[in-house]
């Protein structure tokens, strides 16, 4: 009777340690599912809850699936399902990948594979009771056990989800490394119940229990090669670079008889170094040089260091302080060679700023300095004259005008598009209330604002937006070829009139070196088509009312 009432409180506790485990594997597979959708098809917020729903939804019929089982059969059917998950779990968003490149039909192979997963994670819980129901005394001690264990597993692998896989792992990798797991719950499961004479070892079981780890220590292997084969399909020139950061996936593209490089976030494509001039020049310099004073200038975004560029083209600046998220693209561009090139290394000795707690704390001082012209006598070099402080702040935009003191005579605003949640509230009136707060009385301000054809509504709201925070405006727009028709919003205090401003514009000149923009260029700028800014949408985006994101992501983008 006590090696009995031992053997079974041994399984009832090997039992709970699996469902904690798989509480974990489960929900770490629902947000791979979930992630992969908002990469592929964009718009995370709605991405998430179509994959969560969906999965729950599964989760239900594969509960009433179960009740179909034989107990006899039931820890053959726990062995299966976690087999399957790591199968499944493990490929599928390799499969994804693949079926996104090569056909049109990627949407049903991705939703195919979220409904395959919830059913057997809705599987897991009733049957893993049941088996459990013969080593424990009562019901609801039975219930208590195995719910909460997958409950605490659940929080745990929200956080390995979190604060290992999204920061360290590509999702191929993280998708591999948790069917692992699966495959480790079965294994111990059929060996432990094998012993105890409760399985029929044959031979059908151990052997697709072998093929799965050969597949899932294959896959683990050679996922980040097959990431780039699989992502080439994806981009029209060879890949040169691919890499997943902890923000975003970026990737470079080389065009060799062209001399052509293309930047993607995301799949995105932020600049082509062939016409990128016709974007990074309209956006800088016109604000440039309409702003009476250009000592300190704030960009937030442009961590590819091409309007950092521009910026540092003008004697007068003293200061520059660029604000982006993630440290990897700003390495990136600091380091390349390829991004060096275009950027003509605008991050040669910038200093590096990082948060400790809520405060901002300075790394070493390391000041950028150009050459003059000047001519020297022979014997002598040439002495340099000191340009800008340049400093480069990895650190969510919002939170850092929350946390910083200071004003800026030019703040350029250079965001991706406003295509997800996180983005599209530094599009919000509160986001640019903050900005307000940091730009001095006689400063201006310029903003990325999509495109007023492609995406009319969205730039009208971008700029009704900027007017809700109290700023006076002045869109204009340039024909950019790899994105199109592009715009921009000048912005400034309303202190100042904006019939300075458009005398400002009228005697403007441009004494650096550009290769598109000249007073002329950016004058016909100011000019749009018939009706282009008239609408009869009247939304702002807000936090609380992002209105801006169901634009972009539905309203724009289509043509009449």
């Amino acid at each position: 009777m006590t090696k009995t009432r031992t053997r079974f409180s041994f399984a009832s506790v090997l039992l709970c340690a699996c469902m904690f485990a798989s509480g974990a594997c489960g929900i770490i597979l629902e947000y791979i599912q979930a992630s992969l959708a908002s990469m592929i098809l964009g718009n995370s917020f709605e991405q998430w809850a179509m994959v969560i729903g969906l999965m729950l939804f599964w989760m239900g019929f594969g509960s009433l699936i179960q009740a179909q089982i034989p107990k006899k059969y039931l820890i053959y059917a726990f062995i299966w399902v976690e087999t399957g998950l790591a199968l499944v779990g493990g490929f599928s968003p390799t499969l994804t990948y693949i079926s996104y490149g090569y056909t049109s039909h990627y949407i049903l192979v991705l939703y195919f594979f979220v409904s395959f997963i919830g059913i057997m994670i809705g599987l897991e819980i009733p049957v893993i009771i049941r088996i459990n129901n013969d080593f424990s005394k009562e019901l609801s001690t039975n219930l208590g056990n195995i719910l909460s264990a997958d409950y605490l597993g659940s929080l745990i692998g929200s956080f390995i989800f979190v604060f290992v896989f999204l920061r360290f792992t590509p999702i191929t990798e993280a998708a591999f490394v948790t069917a692992g797991a699966n495959f480790f719950l079965a294994f111990v499961t059929f060996i432990y119940f094998s012993k105890k004479g409760l399985l029929k070892t044959g031979f059908l079981v151990p052997a697709v229990m072998v093929l799965t780890f050969c597949a899932i220590s294959y896959g683990y292997l050679n996922n980040r090669q097959w990431n780039i084969k699989i992502e080439q399909p994806l981009y029209d020139d060879p890949i040169i670079l691919s890499k997943t950061t902890q923000y975003q996936h970026i990737a470079i593209t080389h065009y060799k008889p062209f001399d052509e490089v293309r930047l993607f976030l995301n799949g995105n494509l932020q600049f082509c170094s062939t016409d990128e001039q016709r974007y990074h020049e309209p956006m800088v310099h016109p604000v440039m040089n309409i702003a009476p004073i250009k000592e300190r200038v704030l960009i937030l975004g442009g961590g590819d260091g091409c309007a950092l560029r521009e910026v540092l083209k003008y004697k007068e600046v003293k200061q520059v302080l660029l604000v982006d998220l993630d440290p990897e693209m700003t390495s990136l561009a600091q380091t390349h060679p390829v991004l060096k090139r275009i950027n003509q290394d605008a991050f040669k000795d910038a200093r590096l700023v990082t948060i400790s707690g809520n405060g901002i704390t300075h790394g070493i001082n390391r000041q950028l300095y150009l050459e003059t012209n000047k001519k020297k006598q022979p014997e002598k070099q040439a002495e340099p004259y000191k340009l800008a402080d340049v400093k480069v702040m990895n650190v969510d935009a919002d939170k850092f005008l929350s946390d910083v003191s200071g004003y800026w005579d030019v703040i350029i605003i250079d965001m991706p598009d406003p295509s997800t949640p996180e983005l599209t509230k530094l599009y919000a009136r509160e986001f640019y209330k903050k900005v307000k707060q940091h730009l001095s009385q006689h400063g201006l301000m310029v903003v990325q604002a999509t495109s007023p054809y492609l995406a009319k509504e969205s730039f009208l709201c971008i700029g009704r937006t900027l007017e809700s925070a109290a700023f006076d405006i002045l869109p204009f727009h340039e024909n950019v070829p790899s994105f199109g028709d592009w715009g921009w919003y000048l912005a400034w205090h309303p202190n100042i009139q904006k019939k300075k401003i458009l005398d400002r514009i009228e005697k403007l000149t441009i004494d650096v070196p550009t290769r598109f923009i000249t007073p002329e260029v950016f004058r016909s700028e100011l000019i749009f088509g018939k009706d282009a800014l008239l609408t009869t949408n009247k939304q702002i985006n807000t936090i609380l009312y992002p209105a801006l994101l169901s634009l972009y992501n539905h309203e724009s983008w289509l043509l009449d």
